[in-house]
């Protein structure tokens, strides 16, 4: 049957002038007309985009209504423009690879990318080809509708790039959609292999069903948001209807009890283009605001964690690579939203494609949350739920609660929580570095450097810029990195480090002074080659850790006068060390009291000498002492963000 109309579209250029520093321009507008319109040969496609050597390429989304949208300035406009264009440079002209299995969630960008910089034919070429496993896809026309990652491109492919697709091949995407979404595909029996023959992999042959069935949110959202447009497309709405509610829970979700996939720095970006997808085509008013909160959301959690290209403080699905700036993908993603970066972005995440074809644009208030333009010192305690929250009893209460504190020149995170999780990333501090962009400062226990992962036994209390870990002084040596170019100075038994405007200072517990180790894993090691590592040994039987307070210029004047509060006025009080109890008084008076709590990893908490009630610790986010810069009540679905002179 004919492809039934849809938001139509058309194609005129724009062009933006030069910005200083950046590349050529050419722009490709894209507005709406109709969805079936035969395609001409590429290079015979109107118009042309041209190369510039004075302008930057800009592409213009399909139009939004007004009240979906979140108005920028001008200026943050250009500089967005200017970011985009480092992205589209790093990838265009290169090397596609290959449709086999989900290796198009990087051959799909990378053929997009280079279809925008004007390689047309090679890009339509690819995008169009038989994909490798056709044969397991004969139910659907050919077309690769199981695989989660391939879904998010094939998605912008028919909606944003469907008027250069040969009308044969278009209605093949639709016919296959059609015949994919009559009822919901997830857990359907695959046509071929049935149920599947189990065991590794995660292949239609492997886990059966006609679409990708993890529950990762990253790849749920891929596959729900993808089942639901095309149902819409293709006007199976039973279908529609079903994945419609499956996206209401996951915005109710984000907005009382959090993100089981919470802070990623790997999967946080492939979430968010996932959702790109729904605010960009889908039709139904309600859906498309739900697209707008989730991605209000996801803008508003990253930019909490984002500071100058860095991505810190507790992550969960950490694994190991983000404590340097632009080592996150989310850092890489999300830069082109909030700049405030000194250096250029080596890697840009390739689901920049989704963002610099989207309409989508965060909230002001949140670009200011991000560039941390808000009044400081400031701390913010924060939940976290269980990763599988729809389980049953997932929305009882959180699974995670965290502190961070904002101060002038840094931000400090911690995490607490009952159980062990060996991918979270429980602990980091970014610092302002002029050259850089930040420093990280990251510790951990156990393995042979500073690995992610809330150990068993660790326990982590917070108030402000002062911080007690303690755990049992078994065979599990403390790592801590730093860079290179830190101070380091040990005066009367505590470990100073100079940071270029913030400064650590750490007192041991039951801990050998530290050595200088190498990072074994050479990958690893390359990626932080301009970082230290340092190991320290737990010594006796009793408990082991240490007890950190951070300065600035604004707490403490300059890095003389902290050195000399911390020795003459901050106190450790390891009277009860043995009951696993220590007290950690700062230099300026304000305390930490930790008791290791013997029958979880939840410890026993003072905070400036009052006892921390974690069963009142909900909030997703609840600054103290004040109203900004961000605020979410506990099952409350209200965010607030103030930021600047801005309100979201």
């Amino acid at each position: 049957m004919p492809v039934p109309p849809r938001c139509p579209f058309h194609l005129t250029l724009k062009i933006i002038p030069l910005l200083s520093n950046a590349f050529f321009v050419a722009g490709a507008v894209l507005g709406c007309t109709h969805q079936v319109i035969p395609t001409a040969p590429a290079l015979q496609a109107k118009p042309v985009i041209s190369r510039s050597v004075t302008d930057l390429i800009h592409i213009e989304p399909l139009p939004i209504a007004t009240k979906y949208r979140n108005q920028w300035t001008p200026e943050l406009e250009s500089e967005f423009w200017v970011r985009a264009n480092q992205a589209i440079q790093y990838y265009g002209g290169k090397g596609y690879g290959n449709n086999y299995g989900e290796n198009e969630k990087r051959s799909y960008p990378y053929a997009m990318f280079d279809f925008i910089v004007g390689n047309r034919e090679k890009a339509l070429e690819f995008l169009q080809s038989e994909d490798a496993q056709a044969q397991d896809n004969q139910h659907t026309e050919g077309i690769d509708y199981y695989y989660a990652f391939t879904l998010k491109g094939q998605i912008r492919k028919y909606f944003f790039f469907g008027q250069f697709l040969d009308p044969t091949y278009k209605q093949r995407m639709f016919d296959g959609a059609k015949t994919w979404t009559e009822t919901d595909p997830n857990g359907r029996p695959h046509p071929i292999y049935g149920k599947g023959k189990g065991g590794d992999g995660w292949g239609p042959d492997v886990r059966g069903s006609w679409v990708d069935g993890r529950n990762t949110d990253n790849l749920r959202a891929m596959r729900e948001i993808a089942v639901y447009l095309m149902a819409e497309e293709t006007g199976n709405e039973e279908t529609r209807r079903l994945y419609k509610k499956k996206i209401q829970r996951y915005v109710w979700a984000l907005y009382n009890i959090g993100m089981g996939e919470w802070d990623s720095e790997t999967y946080h970006g492939h979430t968010f283009a996932a959702y790109l997808n729904l605010y960009d085509f889908a039709k139904e008013p309600e859906v498309k605001q739900l697209a707008k909160a989730a991605l209000d959301w996801m803008s508003a959690a990253a930019a909490v964690k984002y500071y100058r290209g860095g991505f810190g403080g507790p992550t969960k699905r950490d694994y190991g690579k983000s404590n340097v700036v632009y080592g996150a993908s989310a850092a890489r993603l999300f830069w082109l939203y909030f700049g405030d970066v000194t250096l250029v972005n080596p890697k840009p995440e390739r689901d920049v494609i989704h963002v610099i074809t989207s309409a989508y644009r965060p909230p002001q208030a949140v670009v200011k949350l991000a560039r941390k333009q808000f009044q400081k010192p400031v701390e913010i305690l924060a939940s976290k739920p269980v990763y599988e929250n729809w389980k049953p009893g997932g929305e009882d209460k959180p699974g995670y609660w965290e502190t961070t504190f904002f101060g002038h020149t840094y931000q400090l995170g911690s995490l607490a929580g009952e159980f062990p999780d060996g991918d979270v990333g429980p602990f980091k501090l970014m610092a302002y570095n002029q050259e850089r962009g930040v420093d990280f400062f990251v510790a951990n226990t156990g393995g042979n450097w500073v690995k992610p992962g809330k150990n068993q036994g660790d326990q982590v209390g917070q108030y402000r810029n002062l911080v007690l870990w303690l755990r049992p002084a078994k065979d599990r040596p403390f790592f801590f990195q730093l860079p290179k170019t830190a101070q380091a100075e040990i005066e009367d038994g505590i470990w100073f480090f100079k940071l270029e405007k913030t400064w650590l200072a750490i007192r041991s517990i039951n801990l050998d002074t530290y050595t200088e180790v190498a990072i074994p894993n050479q990958k690893f090691a390359q990626l932080y080659s301009q970082e230290k590592t340092l190991k320290a040994t737990p010594l006796g039987n009793s408990y082991a850790g240490f007890a950190l307070e951070v300065g600035e210029e604004e707490s403490h004047g300059n890095y003389d006068d902290f050195k000399q509060a911390v020795k003459k006025k901050s106190q450790l009080d390891l009277q009860e060390i043995d009951l696993g109890k220590v007290q950690w008084i700062g230099s300026t008076g304000e305390s930490i009291e930790l008791t290791h709590n013997p029958k979880n990893d939840l410890p026993i908490m003072k905070r400036n000498g009052k006892e921390h009630d974690w069963s009142k610790h909900l909030d997703l986010y609840k600054p103290v002492n004040g109203n900004g810069p961000i605020y979410l009540g506990w099952k409350t679905g209200n965010l607030r963000v103030e930021a600047g002179d801005l309100v979201f």
